[in-house]
Parts: structure tokens; C-alpha cells; sequence
């Protein structure tokens, strides 16, 4: 599933007249490139949800023909449901007992998503999330055993404890992108718009949500327009050196 709903305020003006899915990168959209990397791990359908400029979006993917792929649509164009009830609203257009990977529209990275599985497959854990060591506003807490155990927001000080042994757990940041098993689908009680934090948060106290940790060499947030500019000079240098 890509997250390709939200409203892109953070990436004005280029959000303007588009939705931050169909912001050009080096020339492809954000939209193009997700859907090529999951494409490159051979997912069998690819769900994406939709808001702001909803059309525009499906006018995109009929252009290109689905990119050859077989896509559905989980249309937010009355509400916007947040990443949790996002998911939730989604769920009849997932292939029937089959994991689900999620990735955020505006992440870009060299991540082996190969790799990911594996590990998620072989830990049999509930949600498998990809995390990083960077500095961030909000961190996510993981004990010795990659378990989740809390989240923390530094700016307000706001603290989320899921498990007792937060206070010994290792704070790392989120990089939008997750494997959830189907099992997840039946303990969601949540209802309307909600955080899928705070629902991987509720069910860390019982559940297995391990954290994998990504120490590729690429990882970008292209969510505001300095990150974006970034991006565009290191990928047009790379491509220079090829």
C-alpha cells in the first residue's frame, strides 16, 4: 500500500495545484518511483489511498496504464483518515490472507526491500518496522529484543510508554515503511480517522512489533522543499557519475 492521501502542506508551494504524489523528482513523480520500487520487489497489487487532488491521481495512473500492475484505489475524498484508519479503510482491496507493505509516498530510498520480508517472514512478527539512526523530532523506543516499546515526542515532551522497559529501550526514527501481517486487521478497534502509531503502540503491550533496523545508504524524507532540492542535487550527481 502506498500512503499517497495527505495534503502536502509541508511541501507548498509545490502542493498547490497537485497532490504531493505527482511532485516531480529529477522528473519522475514521487508516485512513479514508490510504485517502481515496489514493482522491483514483485508485489502482486498495489493499494493507494487518495485526497487531495484525488483526480489528478487516477488521471495519472490511466495515462500510464497502471505502470502494468494490478491497482486499486481506497478513496479519502470525503475524509481524510490519518495512516490508521487509512489502513482500515483499505483492507477489502488487500489480496485476502497475504501480508501488506507500506510504503509513504514522499519517502525515497535504497532500502533492499527483499531483505525486509525475509526478516519480517522469519521473526513472525505482527508488524515489522523500518527504522533508522538520524535525528528526528519523534522517536519510536525498542528493547534488546527489537521489541517496540514507546514513542516520545522531544519538541513537547509527550510521552507514549507501551511496554515497562522503555526507560532501557534504544530511540530510533521511523522511516515510513512497514510490513504488516494480515492477523493485524481483526484487533483494530479503532474507528474514523487515527494514527497507526498509536495502534502499533496499543498492541506492542501484547504483541510482537520488531523494528528493522536500515542502515542503507540512502533515506530521505521528501515531505518540505529543502528535502526535495536535496534529493534532486545528490541524484543528479549520481547519475552524472554513471
Amino acid at each position: 500500500m502506498i500512503f499517497a492521501a495527505g495534503l502536502g502542506t509541508r511541501l507548498k508551494p509545490y502542493t498547490n495545484t497537485k497532490p504531493k504524489a505527482l511532485v516531480e523528482l529529477a522528473g519522475k513523480t514521487l508516485l512513479e518511483r514508490a510504485i517502481q520500487k515496489l514493482v522491483k520487489l514483485g508485489v502482486d497489487r498495489i493499494v493507494i489511498n487518495v485526497h487531495h487532488f484525488a483526480d489528478l491521481i487516477e488521471d495519472f495512473l490511466k495515462e500510464n496504464n497502471n505502470f502494468g500492475v494490478d491497482i486499486r484505489i481506497s478513496d479519502e475524498r470525503v475524509h481524510l483518515l490519518d495512516t490508521g484508519g487509512g489502513l482500515k479503510k483499505a483492507i477489502d482491496l488487500f489480496i485476502p490472507d497475504a501480508p501488506v507493505l507500506i510504503y509513504n509516498v514522499d519517502i525515497l530510498s535504497s532500502i533492499d526491500l527483499n531483505e525486509l520480508v525475509e526478516q519480517h517472514e522469519s521473526s513472525k512478527a505482527l508488524v515489522s518496522m523500518v527504522m533508522r539512526k538520524r535525528e528526528s523530532s519523534r522517536y519510536l523506543y525498542f528493547n534488546k529484543e527489537k521489541q517496540l516499546t514507546g514513542w516520545k515526542n522531544c519538541k513537547t515532551g509527550e510521552v507514549k510508554q507501551a511496554r515497562v522497559d522503555m526507560e532501557e529501550s534504544k530511540p530510533l526514527a521511523f522511516s515510513g515503511i512497514h510490513i504488516v501481517d494480515p492477523k493485524l486487521f481483526d484487533l483494530i478497534e479503532e474507528d474514523g480517522k487515527f494514527s497507526i502509531i498509536d495502534l502499533y503502540l496499543r498492541l506492542a503491550k501484547t504483541e510482537k512489533m520488531l523494528a528493522y533496523k536500515d542502515q542503507s545508504d540512502l533515506w530521505f524524507d521528501l515531505g518540505k522543499p529543502e528535502q526535495l532540492q536535496k534529493a534532486e542535487i545528490l541524484i543528479k550527481n549520481t547519475n552524472n557519475k554513471n
